[in-house]
Formats: C-alpha cells, sequence, structure tokens
C-alpha cells in the first residue's frame, strides 16, 4: 500500500514514462467498532429528536397507546384508542375545516413525507441528474419540508450548492412523473431553498357553474371561477388590461361573459360602461341588448368605437391632469371596459390597411395610457404571435388557455412561465374536460396559477339580457360632450397644417 509522501518530496519524483500520471493513494485508517456504534446512536437520537419535534402528532398517534399498553395493559390502551378515534371522527363531522387544517393535513403530510418523497428521493434525483453518485457516495438536494393541503403537496428543497433554479426547472417533468403527480411547479421561497408543488386530486376537472350576479355594484375584482387551490378567481379588470389567448373551443366566451356577469350590477347603477366588439358576429352578439349602442361588429363600426374610447380617455386625461392620479368610478365618470373578441380579425387579418392602422393605433393608446383614467381593455385571440399582436406586451395581466404550441405559452405569459409550470399546451381539448381551464399571470406576481372559468350558457345570458337589457340610447360618438372631442379636433387641425 502506497502511501502520501510528506512535504516537497513529490516534486522531486521523475517519471521515465511521461504520459503516465503519478498516482498518490491515502493511507487507510481504521475506525474502532466503538466509535462507530456510538456515531450511529447519536445519529438514530438526533433523528428521532427531530422526528417528534417536526411532526409531532405524527409521533404522538401511535406512541402514547403503546406507552400506556406498556405501563397500565392493554385494556387501557384499547379504551384511550377507542376514545381518541370517536373524539376525532366527532371533531371532523362537526368542523371539518378545523380538524384538517390541524389533524387531517398533518398526518397526511407525515405519511406521504415517508412513502412517497422520502422513499422515492435518491433515485429521482440521481436519474433526474439533480443529484450526483461519486466514488460510493451520494450528494443530493436535501428534503427539508413537506406540506399538505386539500389540492397539493409542497415540498421545501435545499439545493446543492451551485445549482441553480434554472436546473429544476428543466427537470419538471422528471419530478412530476418520479413521484406520481401530473405536473410539478417550481418557486424560490429563499436563497438556496425552492418549493416544488405536485397537484394530486384535479379540483378543476369538472365544469364550473355560471357564478351568481353579485348583490352589489362593484368594478372591483370580478369572481368568474375557481382556482386550482380551491380560492375563487377574482379577475381584476379596473386599472389594468387583460389578455387572453387560446385556440378555438378553449373558453375565451367563458372569461369574456364571465367578467360581463360581474359587472352587470355595476352597469345598471351606471358605475360600468361595457363597450364591445365583436368582429366575428357570434359571441358577444347574444347578448347585444346588455350593451345598448355601444356595440360594434363591422370594422369600420370598430374603428370608431376605439376611437371614441380614445376620445373619452383624453377628455379625462385633461381633467385628471395635475388632480389625480387614479380613477374612483362615479356615475359621471364611469370605469370603460372595451371587450374585443378575436381582435386579430382587427389587427392582423383585417385587408383595409386604413382601417387597420386606425383600430392599431387606437389600442395602442388605451393600453398605454387608459389604466390611470379608468379606461380598460380587454381582449381575447387565437394566435399570440407578434406578428399578428405586436401590441400584446401592452397588457399587465395574462390569461393563457390551451394552445397548440409550447412556445406560444411564454409568448403569452411571458419568458419562463412554462418552465414554471404553465403547461398551457397540454390542457386537453375534450370540451368538458379542457374549456375554460388556464393559467393566469398578473403583474404583481411572476407565478402562473392555473384556473378554470365557470361556463356561462345561453340560458344564462339570456336571464341576463332579460333582467339587464340597457334601453337604447344616443351612440358613444353623440353622447360624450363637444369638450370631450377638443383634443381630437386640435389634432386634426394640427394634422391638416
Amino acid at each position: 500500500m502506497l502511501r502520501k509522501l510528506p512535504g516537497d518530496e513529490a516534486r522531486n519524483l521523475v517519471s521515465t514514462t511521461p504520459d503516465t500520471a503519478v498516482v498518490f493513494r491515502p493511507a487507510i485508517v481504521r475506525t474502532p467498532a466503538f466509535v462507530t456504534i456510538v456515531i450511529w446512536l447519536s445519529r438514530l437520537v438526533a433523528g428521532l429528536v427531530r422526528l417528534a419535534w417536526r411532526h409531532p402528532i405524527a409521533v404522538t398517534v401511535p406512541a402514547a397507546p403503546g406507552v400506556i399498553w406498556t405501563l397500565y395493559g392493554w385494556p387501557l390502551a384499547l379504551v384511550l384508542v377507542g376514545l381518541v378515534l370517536l373524539a376525532g371522527l366527532s371533531w371532523a363531522s362537526l368542523n371539518r375545516a378545523s380538524f384538517l387544517r390541524i389533524i387531517g393535513w398533518r398526518l397526511l403530510a407525515f405519511w406521504r413525507r415517508i412513502w412517497i418523497y422520502r422513499r422515492h428521493w435518491q433515485p429521482v434525483m440521481i436519474v433526474s441528474g439533480l443529484g450526483r453518485h461519486l466514488r460510493g457516495r451520494d450528494y443530493l438536494p436535501r428534503l427539508a419540508r413537506v406540506e399538505c393541503d386539500g389540492w397539493a403537496d409542497r415540498v421545501t428543497v435545499k439545493m446543492l450548492n451551485g445549482q441553480a433554479v434554472k436546473d429544476w426547472t428543466d427537470r419538471a417533468e422528471h419530478l412530476a412523473h418520479g413521484f406520481g403527480s401530473r405536473s410539478c411547479r417550481v418557486t424560490v421561497a429563499r436563497a438556496g431553498r425552492l418549493v416544488l408543488t405536485f397537484p394530486r386530486p384535479d379540483p378543476l376537472a369538472v365544469p364550473l357553474p355560471a357564478v351568481p350576479i353579485p348583490d352589489t355594484a362593484s368594478v372591483g375584482p370580478v369572481e368568474i371561477g375557481a382556482c386550482e387551490d380551491g380560492r375563487p378567481l377574482r379577475l381584476k379588470v379596473h386599472g389594468t388590461h387583460v389578455l387572453i389567448a387560446g385556440a378555438t373551443g378553449a373558453g375565451k366566451g367563458s372569461y369574456l361573459w364571465g367578467t360581463i356577469r360581474g359587472l352587470l350590477p355595476a352597469m345598471r347603477a351606471g358605475l360600468t360602461q361595457v363597450w364591445a366588439l365583436d368582429p366575428k358576429r357570434m359571441e358577444l352578439s347574444f347578448g347585444r341588448a346588455l350593451f345598448g349602442d355601444r356595440y360594434a361588429a363591422d370594422p369600420a363600426d370598430c374603428a370608431d368605437l376605439l376611437e371614441a374610447a380614445v376620445a373619452v380617455m383624453q377628455e379625462r386625461a385633461d381633467r385628471f391632469g395635475g388632480l389625480q392620479r387614479s380613477h374612483t368610478p362615479t356615475v359621471a365618470d364611469p370605469f370603460v371596459l372595451v371587450l374585443v373578441d378575436e381582435v386579430a380579425f382587427l389587427t392582423a387579418y383585417q385587408s383595409d390597411k386604413g382601417l387597420k392602422l386606425r383600430i392599431i393605433a387606437a389600442l395602442a393608446t388605451l393600453t398605454t395610457q387608459g389604466r390611470a383614467v379608468g379606461v380598460g381593455v380587454m381582449a381575447a385571440l387565437q394566435d399570440p404571435r407578434k406578428e399578428v399582436m405586436n401590441i400584446r406586451n401592452l397588457f399587465p395581466d395574462k390569461i393563457a388557455l390551451r394552445l397548440d404550441e409550447s412556445e406560444q405559452v411564454d409568448m403569452v405569459l411571458g419568458d419562463g412561465a412554462r418552465d414554471r409550470g404553465a403547461l398551457a399546451d397540454h390542457i386537453s381539448p375534450v370540451p368538458t374536460l379542457g374549456a375554460g381551464v388556464g393559467y393566469v399571470r398578473l403583474e404583481t406576481s411572476p407565478d402562473p396559477v392555473r384556473v378554470r372559468a365557470a361556463y356561462v350558457s345561453d340560458d344564462d345570458i339570456r336571464a341576463m339580457v332579460a333582467e339587464y337589457a340597457m334601453p337604447t340610447g344616443p351612440t358613444p360618438a353623440e353622447s360624450i360632450p363637444a369638450q370631450r372631442f377638443a383634443v381630437v379636433e386640435r389634432e386634426g387641425a394640427r394634422a391638416n397644417g
């Protein structure tokens, strides 16, 4: 056995074969068995203490009957187990939410940590390339915590030194299938720590009925469906712009009609006006009476309606300038929501070049200047490519429904959205399974959220029209006072010299 040469002896060696490296092997030090046993026992005790500290309920449930059996015999232990089970069943039936929060989810987390994640951790990490097996030793990321709730497991992981978040997002599918989940989403908890979210059941697998019409008039976030974690999906429309992208039959109409349904009381109270552009003449025309004369289908009428909205926006900007920085809806200055179904018919597929330029200019003006004065835009389209919708980045909030290609996900939601779990290209084309399912990415959060909009049926729209139909009045251009066109007239005079 060769020993490592001390000091500078290695540099004095001369090799007769320059192509052969000199190999030095360290001396083997044999550890006494007593020291090994002490080390293993200390690790066992530390592990048991750590287990009891992290999972007190899961440890107490089997430990308490065992201690009582040992001290007082099995009859008393059996009685105790029966009383505990009876108390647990009573608690679960009387207040299921609190029972699950305090007891149920913790027991489930303990079980899944041991049976699912700890049992498969080493092979999944090695095979996926997130761990390394070098010289007989495994270098693995550390499984720090497992938390469960009604829809997902959240696994906190401490990364290996030198790893990046992209190393994990690139292997999200490996992790999902390795731990028996349909998807995996990676979020950063803090430096060096990630949270892996593994959904269990799919609460969005069943179509949702239409959300009831609110009792109070409000332009605040509109409830239009449900999120994957069970929370209501409340979509903000006042103070932002929303872009909805999805293939044919993906359920874009559910988002449009869900938003209209939530704003009906505010429309009746005069706090909101919905201006509808329906170039296909198929979706929004079904409830045309809800919009009064603020509806357009012909491309020329759509251009006029958009320019009228620009005129309202500019007139408000003149009045609000120097006095206020945000808009509060009133009857005199209501919130104006411009709905555009299949906006690509107006921006990319419009044969009249003059109309196309007018429409694109009006949309760009509204999306860049309309938020502060109470004018919002909600646009839906099928093809999110830049040449089809070159102003898509002007929409702060985006919704991606079923898309045909994986690259389109990042086109809609931004770079890296698909790596963070927005698998919009995997949504089922079967209407009962995938219609209305999508991923929402808000301006305030980079992480996409899986949601499903409630289905507003034809009967629901008929009932909405019967109760909330607007009386026919002047067109938007005629209803705007003369001073609201002062800006437009000045611009026209300047252009004519």
